[in-house]
């Protein structure tokens, strides 16, 4: 069995994988003070609450968007399981099914992403993650990575309206009944979930423009079934599609 993990700045998602299904998977809050030990006490209990055998698990994969894990990470893994866990980065990248054109200025968990929409849709595909940042890595011609556009997520969004002014509220991240909001919190909502939705639209439609060719879009992330669905252009949702780009680039390595 496969363990795969992604380290993002709000969340870890994690999963089990045996013979291309994934058995189990769970999601955490990231935390980037907490120690070794720490996570090592989190991994074991879910894994026995799931049910997973950890001698069973021969294979881990990681990537990380948070530098200071990356060691907390290893060697937990290292402890937990007896396995040196491989870390996605540029010294990987020259082995994958996409081609990587600026290896260090590129979020590991994008390339993991790029890896499985390719694996899935091939060329010209579009992938829009709505994490902390809400991404847009375009694969074009020749399974090549042609560029990324990155903007605040929505929940990022919400917290720097919320803590930069005096009287508007953090509010729970859900459609209104309305554009026109009726009261502080219905206004806060529509103009953060509708405004996304228009500018997730757009930004596929601007960069069609820009390669002169449609894309396949495929959204992932954890407000992915929350803005897709009210979008034009995003008709395929795949919330582990992080975990399975690591799931294939750990068998070619």
């Amino acid at each position: 069995m496969l363990l795969a993990i992604d380290i993002g700045n709000t969340n870890i998602v994690f999963g089990i994988n045996d013979f291309e299904k994934w058995v189990r998977n769970w999601r955490i809050q990231t935390d980037a003070l907490k120690t070794t030990d720490e996570y090592e006490v989190i991994f074991s209990s879910l894994l026995q609450m799931g049910e997973i055998d950890k001698s069973k698990i021969s294979k881990v994969i990681f990537c990380t968007v948070v530098p200071t894990l990356e060691s907390v990470f290893t060697e937990m893994l290292e402890r937990l399981l007896q396995i040196k866990p491989v870390v996605l980065g540029p010294e990987i990248y020259p082995k994958l099914p996409v081609k990587v054109l600026n290896p260090n200025q590129i979020g590991a968990d994008l390339v993991s992403n790029a890896a499985a929409a390719y694996s899935k849709f091939g060329d010209y595909t579009m992938v829009v993650d709505f994490g902390t940042a809400l991404t847009f890595t375009t694969i074009g011609c020749d399974a090549e990575i042609v560029g990324v556009a990155i903007v605040p997520g929505l929940k990022t969004a919400m917290s720097s309206l919320a803590g930069n002014t005096a009287q508007l509220p953090y509010v729970h991240l859900a459609f209104p009944p309305s554009p026109l909001g009726d009261n502080t919190s219905h206004a806060i909502q529509a103009g953060i979930m509708f405004g996304y939705t228009g500018l997730a639209d757009y930004m596929i439609e601007k960069t069609e423009q820009e390669l002169n060719h449609k894309l396949n879009v495929v959204a992932t992330g954890g407000l992915s079934f929350e803005i897709s669905p009210q979008t034009q252009r995003i008709k395929n949702i795949d919330q582990l599609l992080t975990l399975d780009g690591l799931r294939i680039i750990s068998g070619l390595i």
